[in-house]
């Protein structure tokens, strides 16, 4: 028996595989909320004088350089000048505004920068699409990203380096 202790090897260090965590593509500007609801009579008639009123008196500074969504969480019908209204009021401060809920503009903020994403820099490598995250990451970002991988890796996995599971692999050419 061999009492001499062999060196603890790492072999996910040592296998060439890459890990990409879809949370580094998250937008790293503080996100507001503007509700519509709050501005409606009985939370379902908008009412264009109290609004525009409401919206006179609204502290607008509140969203500088952060990312303003606009949305109505309530069954009202809104007419849409009424979040034309609210842009005007809040572009002079927000960095961005955005009509729709948080989990829409998450599709498209990942969208938007998996666009900007250079799939060629992975070429022929095997890679791990980090799973579990801290932030919503939406399901499209994942998908998205193994499209634009796919022409260039050589394998695409889902997990972490400890467990995955396999997406894509490219055949092995042959002889």
């Amino acid at each position: 028996m061999n009492t001499e202790e062999k060196p603890l090897i790492n072999r996910v260090a040592n296998s060439g595989l890459i890990t990409i965590n879809l949370e580094d593509f998250f937008p790293k500007e503080e996100v507001m909320t503007f509700d519509l609801k709050d501005y409606l009579f009985k939370e379902l008639i908008l009412k264009e004088k109290d609004f525009r009123l409401a919206l006179k008196e609204h502290n607008w500074e509140q969203y500088q350089d952060k990312f303003l969504l606009v949305y109505c969480s309530t069954d009202a019908i809104i007419p849409v000048w009424a979040f034309m209204l609210v842009s005007a009021y809040a572009t002079p401060h927000a960095k961005s505004i955005f009509q729709g809920t948080e989990s829409e503009f998450h599709k498209l903020a990942f969208a938007s920068a998996l666009d900007n994403f250079d799939a060629t820099q992975y070429d022929q490598k095997k890679i791990i699409i980090k799973g579990c995250s801290n932030k919503p990451v939406p399901v499209s970002a994942y998908v998205d990203l193994t499209q634009k991988l796919q022409p260039f890796a050589q394998s695409i996995m889902y997990g972490e380096p400890c467990s995955t599971v396999p997406i894509f692999k490219r055949p092995r050419k042959k002889a």
